[in-house]
């Protein structure tokens, strides 16, 4: 049958993008606010029309328009809408401006007419006060002809494969009168997805990074987040599939042209002695005192690896772990293992960036279970594709915001600034926090 069609709203760089293709739709439009995510997007989804501006000034029919969609059916859109007013005692918990957006994703699935929706979100709205958000959200979704499976769940990446703890609210829901979805149970998918390949519970540490080259073994990292390596084969079922070594690797999703003799996204950090001391005496599974960082342990999985703050707000990248075998910080490279990114997909070249793609995405294996659940809802019968895309141009990986947003004609976001140009106003004591932060 012909491939479903996915849109994925609040894109980023395509974390729940890459899940629902594996899982077997094609994922035709995705929307992202910022221009450097959305270039990178790009660049991973090359056969994806990204709309580089936010849900709230976008139409569905705007959606159809600017992708190859035209008038098909669109079998579900899928996102993780940012939600923050939770303050608002005695009031609507939609009607605060902050959430206009999670409206905005309500207003969307509906005039996509999507069979079906995914919801992700953080855990905390599951307790207390924020558990009428969700009664608001499932009620606003009622009034657009949708039904939601009520009995919603947190679900642990760590428990499907992932080796990493990172727990994510999901709602599903369908257009009334079609099945609706059943939740991925641990260890298992439903009909129709590709249960072989799902790793039991617990691929470690040493699973997900034991056979990747030592980025500081190479000088050129130092400046540079790509080196000719030699190709190499993984070393575990996990490292196996991070470098897609067999084509069921490659679940329902499509080939991507890549050079497998390259570490990409490796840049290194450059650590004082003093840091590596410290490092060097923290015990695997423990917090470094100074620091902050969370050090691996090689038979246990990663803490929830996380984005940091944007730039609004001090533009702070949140701690990256310590490397189990090494006095330093794991690379971009070895937090997309850890997320479940396999080898071919790039980031942004810096570090900064680089970690807060990955600390905002949605763990791939994680979304593709989710995916797989809507396809079973559908009854869909697929085939692997035999195609093969050949990604975006590569530099699109470096651009700076100012150039991201030249590229897609758009203005850049306020508030939003290179990495480099300082552009945003800190305090003194923040500016002292993040130095001291960037020396460890």
């Amino acid at each position: 049958m012909e491939r479903p069609i996915g849109v994925d709203l609040f894109a980023g760089v395509g974390g729940m993008s890459l899940g629902f293709e594996q899982a077997g739709f094609d994922v035709l439009a995705a929307v992202e606010i910022d221009p450097i995510h959305a270039c990178v997007h790009h660049y991973n989804f090359p056969e994806c029309a990204v709309l580089p501006k936010s849900v709230r000034a976008l139409s569905g029919a705007e959606i159809r328009s600017a992708s190859t969609i035209g008038d098909r059916r669109v079998a579900v859109v899928f996102g993780g809408a940012p939600c923050q007013g939770f303050s608002m005692i005695g009031k609507r918990v939609l009607d605060d401006p902050r959430n206009a957006l999670v409206n905005d994703f309500v207003r969307i699935v509906s005039e996509l007419r999507a069979d079906y929706f995914v919801f992700e979100n953080v855990k905390g709205l599951t307790v207390g006060k924020h558990r009428k958000f969700l009664d608001e959200l499932i009620a606003a979704f009622a009034l657009n002809g949708y039904d939601v499976v009520k009995d919603w769940r947190v679900l642990n990446a760590a428990a499907f494969g992932v080796p990493q703890s990172r727990e994510r609210l999901f709602l599903l829901g369908a257009k009334k009168g079609l099945p609706l979805p059943c939740y991925p149970d641990p260890g298992t998918l439903p009909a129709g997805g590709v249960a072989e390949l799902l790793l039991p519970c617990g691929p470690s540490c040493r699973d997900a990074l034991g056979d990747l080259p030592d980025a500081e073994s190479f000088a050129e990292l130092l400046t540079r987040d790509e080196v000719a390596v030699g190709d190499w084969s993984g070393s575990s079922p996990y490292a196996n599939l991070m470098r897609c070594d067999e084509p069921a690797s490659w679940y329902f999703g499509y080939r991507r042209k890549w050079d497998r003799t390259r570490l990409t996204s490796s840049m290194r950090t450059d650590h004082t002695p003093i840091s590596r001391m410290r490092f060097a005496a923290t015990l695997p599974g423990t917090v470094e005192p100074i620091s902050r960082f969370f050090k691996l342990e090689p038979g246990g999985v990663s803490n929830t690896l996380r984005a940091g703050t944007d730039a609004s707000r001090g533009a702070f990248t949140s701690p990256r772990p310590i490397r189990y075998k090494y006095n330093r910080c794991v690379t971009v490279r070895e937090m997309a293992r850890l997320h479940g990114f396999p080898d071919w997909f790039r980031f942004h070249g810096t570090k900064w960036h680089g970690a807060r793609q990955i600390g905002n995405a949605v763990p791939p294996p994680l979304a593709r279970v989710v995916a797989s659940s809507v396809i079973a809802a559908m009854g869909a019968t697929l085939g692997r594709p035999s195609r093969v895309i050949e990604p975006g141009p590569s530099i699109m990986l470096t651009y700076d915001m100012r150039r991201a947003a030249e590229y897609w004609n758009v203005p850049a976001p306020p508030g939003k600034r290179d990495r480099k140009s300082g552009a945003t106003k800190r305090s003194q004591a923040e500016t002292e926090a993040e130095r001291l932060r960037l020396l460890a």
